[in-house]
């Protein structure tokens, strides 16, 4: 079913974890034993479908801003008898009331407008357990640099706040931030000891 999903999803364009992250994050699930996990960006539900299938893994609660991308996450979860696992909450990530969700995760997710990643990491990072990890997935996003020529003024601002982003992670002192290069990329933060 999961493959199914994944295969609607490339079709029609909807924006899904690429598959070198999704299996560096599985083990990373695997090897910490994650539990508990916070994603900020729902889509169609696929990454939290995937984190799901782990045995470790027992409840990932998950916030989607977009109506349609939101009821089809419901739909794609309920296929897959996981609305016991997973539980999507409908709403923008910086407007949710903080206080619908829980102060323990292991594990905080953040794939949702690239822009804001600072502000989603910094907004839900208090939710997660003292050695908890904080993965943002799209730092590289697809490989486009700031000095393309052929981009657009939007994008090329986009491209900036990422870099900001990135910077101000490596440069952050209560954090230890490793950097997974392969597709997008994905930005690995822990709390410092």
């Amino acid at each position: 079913m999961i493959s199914k999903i994944k295969e609607v999803a490339l079709r029609n364009n909807v924006p899904i974890i690429q598959d070198a992250s999704l299996n560096y994050i599985n083990n990373i699930i695997k090897e910490k034993k994650v539990k508990k996990i916070l994603e900020v960006g729902t889509a169609v539900g696929y990454s939290s479908l995937c984190f799901s299938m782990n045995d470790s893994v027992v409840c990932i609660d998950t916030i989607e801003r977009n109506p349609e991308m939101y009821n089809e996450a419901i739909s794609n979860i309920k296929k897959c008898n996981k609305e016991n696992t997973i539980n999507v909450h409908f709403g923008d990530a910086l407007e949710v009331e903080i206080s619908n969700f829980s102060s323990d995760y292991d594990l905080l997710f953040i794939d949702a407008a690239k822009a804001q990643s600072r502000k989603f990491f910094e907004r839900f990072s208090p939710l997660l357990k003292p050695d908890g990890i904080i993965i943002v997935d799209n730092i590289l996003f697809h490989g486009i640099s700031i000095n393309d020529e052929n981009i657009s003024r939007n994008l090329r601002s986009l491209v900036r706040k990422i870099n900001e982003f990135v910077k101000w992670l490596k440069e952050n002192d209560e954090y230890v931030t490793t950097f997974f290069e392969e597709g997008d990329g994905l930005a690995i933060s822990v709390r410092r000891c």
